[in-house]
């Protein structure tokens, strides 16, 4: 019988993630910051609700406000 090959696991190399898109959800106007997108009103500051076609969401608590400009049908 043959005798098994020993493979040494070495460091993995380094991937680069992509940046955080935190920065996108806020505006710098002079010295104040703007917030450009609303808070979920159930899960309160810090959570963000996502707009999509006519509609706000949270992928937290799954609230859904519609607005009216998205019905155009």
């Amino acid at each position: 019988m043959g005798k098994k090959k020993i493979v040494k696991k070495g460091k993995k190399p380094h991937k680069n993630q992509p940046t955080s898109k935190k920065y996108s959800k806020y505006q710098i106007e002079g010295d104040k910051i703007k917030r450009t997108l609303k808070f979920c009103p159930r899960c309160g500051p810090g959570v963000f609700l996502m707009s999509s076609k006519g509609r706000l969401y949270c992928g937290k608590c799954h609230y859904t406000e519609f607005s009216s400009e998205g019905k155009k049908a």
